[in-house]
């Protein structure tokens, strides 16, 4: 009996162990807004709308974003404030996207 009750106390443990291991690292709204603003500089790109000056300063703003991404992942957890910070700085390229497509330059 002993060991039986030791053998469920060590599988609860790794399940836990396994649990806080993966705990809240996982930002799918985070993921589909990178997505969705790389297609829309692509898009630009194809149009014309974005001259490709335009269009790698707006890469190295995504690729900024996706580094203050992974520091956040860094330690197993985003915190509500990383999660702000990035949404802060998703709506800030974003606008850029916006304001570089809609400006009079074009390729």
């Amino acid at each position: 009996m002993r060991r039986f009750t030791m053998m469920v106390l060590l599988a609860a443990l790794a399940v836990s162990l396994a649990g806080v291991a993966s705990a809240n690292t996982w930002t799918p709204r985070v993921d589909g807004r990178e997505a969705h603003q790389r297609a829309r500089i692509a898009q630009g790109v194809r149009s014309g709308q974005l001259t490709p000056r335009e269009a790698r300063h707006l890469r190295a703003g995504e690729r900024r974003i996706h580094r203050m991404e992974r520091r956040a992942k860094a330690d197993g957890v985003v915190t509500p404030r990383e999660l702000r910070r990035l949404n802060v700085a998703l709506n800030h390229e974003s606008r850029a996207i916006y304001r570089l497509k809609h400006n009079a330059y074009v390729r």
